[in-house]
């Protein structure tokens, strides 16, 4: 009887549609006696803070202040915003983000059904989950769950659901908090908290499915409403949730300045033309105090500044790195006799100089790779032909990268990437070539096309999968051809190679790497007396010794391998005395 006596307030008073709530004053207190005083909740990232509890700024200012180590406080429904933050201004922030709402109860059409991801279903975590929604989280340059919240520290107000794939993994999350549960609430509400999507799902919509999963999981509750809030340049967001049926209102969040929060209120990114790549490192340069000079945005050049000391960078090549050492790497023929030299595996190499050379030595592997001697991201490179004709197409397409042209024969196993900054192995991934997921209803072509600007979106636009000839030569080998439908369920790998530029996706597998694959990785590194360099190894299992080595990456893509600390190690490379300026400002 109570909540629908709530819910009934909820539609005849417009002031509440506002969420400034009039019964936050201290003279209504009386009135709603049983609401919880200076409310807040923990959701193992940090607390939501409900403002319209608290009776004074002050003591919702001292709330906020108190935020613990690594965790990101939110305050929301704060009647008075501004005064808060004048209670300690150097300390606190207006977060640069909108509230909407979802109202149940004049709900549209979108809002009354539950849509389901392609290959996935949407459930309650459970403890087990843990660990998924903290890799998600990750991914997404999130806070994390605290160890230990889902086995016991989770609060009764909060529900977590999670997107499960086909193959039992997650591939998305969101957290919804009841605000009657938690306090009280006479307004009745809910809202909607740290959403994240895998970046490299297959599968489109896991967004919208989990905020609509929620939303009906809360007016299943008789909740009045469910709010949330998104950052205001997040137009692709916005247009989403506006389409759900949900519209602004004006309610602020209010954060503590941290590391987490910085990019939130440090102001506009120096330079938004710069690739993720440099954008990386040029955040973290920036975070350490240290002076960043943009040459050429495009070209991803920049100059660093610190201390007296002066470095310039083309993404993560630096001056650090020397001629001598880049040459190694651009020769891959020269890269694999050094490697070869140190003692480490390689597979067996042709410098081709006639086409019978190069049948030759299809007829002694069965299976090769052809590939330019000089090049990157992965152009001309072309994997698994077993056939005459594919190595002769091959080799006059690798010739229009590189005059020089390498045959090789082909190994097979995961693509393994490894990074070695100054000498330490620093982040390990496992890379696989782009595929697509069918519906039983969407042509190949038509789901490569979705999946591309899934992948684009996700990585500012440096990776995507190119509708050429090899990707119709790796889906004609699967029996198909661009127009056929994929039935629903099936997955098919639309790409040989597992370049992140054309479409692969990446999988941190740093906790597992075997030992052995790391200390051939540190060898290598010395053996081209090289700072910084990404090693592509092939192996059978990323837990195991064994391995080849096939490339060497003088200039990797560090952003691909978070939430692996690689931009911060490559700062720390290039301005050691920066770690301690870092330290003292965190503290």
């Amino acid at each position: 009887m109570q909540t629908k006596k709530r819910a009934a307030e909820h539609t005849t008073d417009p002031d509440r549609m506002l969420s400034l709530r009039t019964w936050a004053d201290p003279a209504d207190q009386k009135e709603h006696a049983d609401i919880k005083p200076e409310a807040f909740i923990d959701c193992g990232w940090g607390r939501l803070i409900f403002g319209q509890t608290f009776t004074t700024p002050a003591s919702l200012a001292d709330t906020l202040s108190a935020e613990a180590s690594g965790e990101r406080d939110i305050v929301l429904y704060a009647r008075e915003p501004h005064v808060v933050l004048a209670q300690a201004p150097q300390l606190l922030f207006l977060d640069p983000s909108h509230t909407y709402r979802l109202d149940f109860l004049s709900p549209g059409p979108v809002t009354k059904q539950v849509a389901k991801p392609l290959a996935a279903s949407i459930r309650l975590a459970t403890e087990a989950d843990a660990e998924e929604i903290n890799r998600l989280y990750l991914s997404r340059g999130m806070v994390p769950l605290r160890d230990g919240y889902m086995s016991g520290g989770c609060d009764s107000s909060v529900s977590i659901l999670v997107a499960e794939s086909r193959d039992g993994g997650l591939s998305g999350v969101v957290m919804g908090v009841d605000h009657t549960e938690a306090f009280n609430d006479p307004d009745n509400g809910s809202s909607l908290w740290a959403l994240a999507v895998d970046p490299q799902a297959r599968a489109p919509g896991v967004g919208t499915a989990l905020v609509l999963a929620l939303a009906e999981r809360f007016r299943q509750a008789s909740r009045a409403f469910m709010d949330l809030s998104v950052k205001h340049d997040n137009v692709q967001a916005i247009a989403l949730y506006e389409k759900l049926g949900f519209t602004r209102v004006p309610v602020f969040c209010i954060k503590r300045k941290n590391a987490v929060n910085e990019t939130l209120f440090v102001g506009p990114a120096i330079n938004n033309e710069l690739n993720i790549y440099a954008r990386i490192i040029v955040e973290e340069a920036r975070r350490r105090g240290i002076a960043v000079d943009i040459e050429d945005a495009e070209a991803g050049l920049f100059r660093l500044s610190f201390g007296g000391r002066a470095v310039a960078c083309r993404e993560s090549l630096s001056d650090m790195t020397s001629a001598v050492a880049l040459s190694r790497c651009d020769d891959k023929a020269l890269t694999r006799r050094l490697l070869a030299k140190a003692g480490l595996r390689v597979p067996e190499q042709l410098r081709l100089t006639t086409p019978a050379e190069a049948s030759s030595f299809l007829e002694r592997h069965g299976r090769v790779v052809v590939k330019p001697a000089r090049g990157e991201q992965g152009r001309g490179v072309f994997v698994d032909l077993t056939t005459e004709d594919e190595v002769t197409r091959a080799i006059e397409r690798a010739r229009q990268v590189c005059d020089q042209v390498l045959v090789e024969e082909f190994v097979t196993g995961d693509d393994l990437r490894i990074i070695v900054i100054d000498g330490a192995v620093v982040a390990a991934a496992i890379r696989k070539p782009a595929s697509v997921e069918g519906d039983g209803k969407s042509t190949i072509r038509t789901l490569i096309e979705h999946q591309s600007r899934r992948r684009a979106a996700a990585t500012g636009g440096e990776s995507n999968i190119p509708l050429d000839r090899e990707t119709e030569r790796a889906v004609f080998a699967a029996g198909y051809k661009l127009d056929h439908c994929l039935p629903a369920g099936e997955v098919l790998a639309v790409r040989k190679t597992a370049n992140l530029h054309t479409g692969g996706t990446i999988h941190d597998v740093t906790a597992e790497l075997n030992p052995d694959l790391a200390a051939a990785a540190i060898a290598g590194a010395r053996a081209l007396d090289i700072p910084l360099v990404g090693f592509d190894f092939l192996v059978p299992d990323v837990a195991g010794p064994d391995y080849v080595i096939i490339e060497a990456n003088e200039r990797p893509g560090l952003a691909n391998h978070e939430p692996q600390p690689t931009a911060e190690r490559f700062v720390d490379f290039l301005f050691p005395h920066s770690r301690v300026n870092q330290e003292a400002s965190a503290i």
